[in-house]
């Protein structure tokens, strides 16, 4: 079975994210980027599968400028055996939408014919958490969103997921897709031969138009800006002033 992974190209989660001036977007130039951290797991998970012999072959695949590349190489540098890349020149005043991107997963998977579509339950870009259910949608697949386990056979998966009660435990028909959290594994760090492996293998390239997709954006970004500041906090002398507090000026109470 073949398993296709969904992986993107963000700002590094340990940098601070600044506002561009003109505040178009987020300011990426000289930023350092990396694997969306949902997206390692669901790459580590796939990994797993096939060693576990439940799966032959794990494909990476990313929508993204030519510097995406550099993601579908940390994927295949962790042991992915392919990877597609899906040519796209973001406009910040006109972002891809996760209904975008969902349709040309969808179009991917009708090439490679997975048994299972992976993806991280969502990007911490954008936090929008949509992609993988509009995937399945698309599909008319059976969907687990986020997974903490996942267990297959031949022509079933067996997820739990964490929900507000504690945990679910659902079954779905193969082909079928499912999004990651974090408590489903730990990826691994890839080795430096396998970094440069990877360097040397072939990226599979093609366009949005080359798929039949239209990506056209109904969304138009008007201003991004910064939060506001977070005032000093105060020290207050009893109780009772921060009840006063609380009741006139929070206005909590």
């Amino acid at each position: 079975m073949k398993i296709l992974v969904a992986v993107k190209r963000v700002v590094d989660y340990a940098v601070k994210v600044r506002v561009r001036p003109d505040r178009t977007g987020v300011e990426t130039a000289s930023v350092k980027m990396s694997m969306n951290p949902f997206c390692e797991i669901a790459v580590e998970e796939a990994l797993r599968l096939r060693e576990a012999g439940a799966a032959t072959e794990v494909v990476a695949a990313t929508v993204g400028p030519s510097q995406s590349a550099d993601t579908l190489r940390t994927a295949l540098a962790m042991g992915a055996d392919r990877a597609v890349h899906v040519l796209h020149d973001p406009d910040p005043s006109r972002p891809l939408l996760p209904l975008a991107v969902a349709k040309i997963l969808r179009a991917l998977a009708l090439q490679e014919n997975p048994g299972l579509v992976i993806l991280g339950k969502q990007a911490i870009d954008d936090d929008c958490n949509q992609t993988g259910q509009m995937l399945a949608g698309l599909l008319n697949w059976p969907q687990g969103t986020f997974a903490s386990k996942v267990i297959l056979n031949k022509e079933k998966a067996t997820v739990e997921r964490e929900v507000d009660g504690g945990i679910e435990t659902i079954c779905l028909d193969l082909p079928a897709v499912i999004t990651t959290d974090l408590r489903l594994n730990q990826p691994r760090y890839a080795t430096l031969p396998n970094i440069m492996k990877a360097k040397s293998k072939v990226i599979k390239k093609v366009t949005p138009e080359d798929l039949d997709v239209d990506i056209r954006s109904d969304m138009e970004v008007v201003e991004v800006t910064e939060p506001p500041k977070r005032k000093a906090g105060v020290i207050l002398s009893s109780v009772d002033e921060l009840i006063d507090k609380l009741k006139n000026e929070a206005r909590v109470l």
